[in-house]
């Protein structure tokens, strides 16, 4: 995958969809225009529907089973990759926290991000 320019958001998410599917307490995620991204090779998907009823199809890896990147129906023109995808410790911070009414009690969130409960 290559993703071009920056990201127009970089969020992290506390949903227990999310923590399920990482195998985590949260998950990382950098959002481009999908214009900006480039696939390569194949990737096995998983449909689901999130909260608020939109229809979230998650695309992974068919050898190692890693979430790769993700669309949401409601927002066709985005695209969302995991962070941790990229493998870079340098890649640009989370501004924003969702679902922190999940989030786990003793994980701790920089205190600039903006948050959705």
């Amino acid at each position: 995958m290559t993703c071009t320019g920056e990201p127009v958001r970089v969020s992290m998410c506390h949903c227990l969809a999310c923590q399920r599917r990482t195998g985590s307490v949260f998950g990382v995620q950098a959002r481009w225009p999908a214009g900006s991204v480039e696939i390569h090779g194949q990737a096995t998907s998983y449909i689901r529907r999130g909260d608020s009823g939109s229809e979230i199809t998650f695309r992974f890896c068919p050898g190692c089973g890693t979430t790769v990147y993700w669309t949401i129906d409601r927002d066709p023109q985005l695209v969302a990759v995991a962070v941790g995808a990229f493998a870079d410790p340098n890649f640009v911070a989370p501004t924003l926290s969702v679902y922190e009414t999940r989030k786990h009690a003793w994980v701790a969130t920089p205190p600039e991000l903006d948050r959705w409960d």
